[in-house]
């Protein structure tokens, strides 16, 4: 498949190189000459200098034989003029853009009547204020998804000396908490990262991904001994961009006493004016001045939302040293991931990451109905809807070729039923898997999952 990038920054990057280990044709449209000559180095893709919002550099730039076209530029009008350009040189190649307005459904009905074809609108700050709302009232655990329309959950944590699931082999786990509820899909260990048969065995340090029916999530969880709080009553805040604003009002609307740091005196007066119950407060809450002036100590939840990630890193280490049970730093670079977790900081968001997902599922496209990367790019949960004419249908997973390094985590059924599946279960028509497969492997398991039987 040709895909052609408006725009050469870090996100357009990170999914860059993924695809072309996947295969796929790309072209990448940059401005900045230092910054195409750093792509070229790094990137199995032709780089163009171009202005993305110019015709005649697209039409250099050979879009006419686009597939598919993203525009991923740092602008929004720059994004949506370039999608104009790709509408009238390619107008039957598939669209998507990336936008950073919080008015981004508007700009999708406003698409519509235009007539602007863009088939896919990626705003990745919805899935990073979700997330966090998701894990807030959890301690422990760094994060949870869900697939099958909610049906199906899946959450992570790091084992410590006193889990129970240390020393435990991974067959053994169904046995403890439920057969039909949980299994161990996916270990990080180090820099390594495993997909576990049942003989593996856990330690403490690992970083786990289990898989759980959704209904049976807290008992999940209380077998673990993690334990749900029930309210939180305090969250600070730091950083009031559009993701620290849509996450206090997303609080406000629970009841949780909120505090918002922002830096910027202008943006204060108008987070102050955009929120009904939050204490916006104009100082640097990445300052341990600060957080100690406001009493930080003891609170539920501290989000730190800040551009600079490593000022996000360090806040959220004052803050654990403060006796606060749940932080949430803010990063960009894929790197940091790992060193959040050495920190022993669970949670972290991270922009690039579910933008990529967000266009993988679009690309992918077909069967596959989302993508989340787990462990920097190290493994991915796909969720595929199976085909009447596929060649899984009807056989036990213990007899399916699957890639190495690949299993079947769950499946929900069209009429609701849910399962955690072992050797003998088989796959239906119509089925949603949830199958847990690492880098390099997904497009032969796309290819095998989906192929017609033969």
């Amino acid at each position: 498949m040709r895909i052609f990038f408006a725009g050469g920054g870090h996100c357009t990057e990170y999914i860059a190189r993924r695809l072309t280990r996947e295969g796929h044709d790309l072209v990448l449209v940059e401005q900045d000459e230092a910054r195409c000559a750093y792509l070229s180095e790094k990137v199995d893709a032709r780089i163009i200098h171009g202005k993305v919002n110019s015709i005649a550099d697209w039409k250099r730039a050979g879009l006419a034989e686009a597939d598919m076209f993203m525009a991923c530029t740092q602008n929004d009008e720059t994004n949506v003029l370039a999608c104009m350009i790709a509408n009238d040189i390619v107008p039957d190649a598939l669209k998507a853009i990336r936008l950073r307005t919080p008015e981004f459904e508007q700009f999708r009905q406003t698409f519509d009547r235009v007539g602007l074809r863009v088939d896919r609108i990626i705003h990745p700050e919805t899935d990073m204020v979700n997330r966090i709302l998701r894990v807030i009232t959890v301690p422990g655990v760094s994060d949870i998804r869900t697939f099958a329309d909610g049906r199906i959950s899946l959450f992570s944590m790091n084992l410590e000396d006193n889990s129970p699931l240390v020393g435990m082999q991974v067959g053994e786990f169904p046995q403890h908490v439920g057969a039909d509820v949980a299994l161990i899909a996916v270990v990080f260990r180090g820099t390594e990262s495993i997909i576990p048969d049942s003989q593996d065995k856990l330690a403490s340090g690992d970083h786990v991904y289990i898989v759980t029916v959704t209904e049976q999530l807290e008992q999940t969880l209380e077998y673990i001994g993690i334990q749900r709080r029930p309210h939180i009553r305090q969250v600070y805040i730091t950083g009031g961009g559009e993701v620290g604003l849509e996450l206090a009002r997303a609080l406000e609307q629970t009841k949780v006493s909120v505090k918002l740091f922002e830096i910027d005196a202008k943006r204060c007066d108008y987070l102050a004016s955009e929120l009904a119950h939050t204490v916006v407060i104009n100082a640097d809450g990445t300052s341990q001045e600060t957080l100690l002036e406001e009493k930080i100590e003891g609170i539920d939840a501290f989000i730190s939302l800040t551009g600079d990630e490593d000022d996000n890193l360090i806040a959220c280490l004052l803050a654990r040293r403060m006796n606060v049970d749940k932080v949430v730093p803010r990063v960009t670079s894929i790197n940091y991931l790992e060193l959040a977790q050495r920190l022993g900081i669970n949670t972290t968001v991270n922009p690039r990451i579910k933008a990529a997902d967000a266009l993988l599922e679009f690309i992918r496209k077909g069967g596959v109905l989302s993508v989340r990367t787990l462990g920097e790019e190290k493994v991915e949960a796909i969720e595929l809807e199976v085909p009447e004419d596929s060649g899984y249908i009807d056989k036990p997973l213990g007899q399916l070729d699957l890639p190495a390094g690949s299993k079947v985590g769950a499946i929900a059924r069209p009429d609701g039923e849910v399962l955690i599946p072992n050797g003998s279960t088989q796959i239906r028509a119509g089925d949603h898997i949830v199958i847990f497969t690492q880098e390099g492997t997904v497009r032969k398991l796309e290819r095998q999952t989906l192929a017609v039987k033969g």
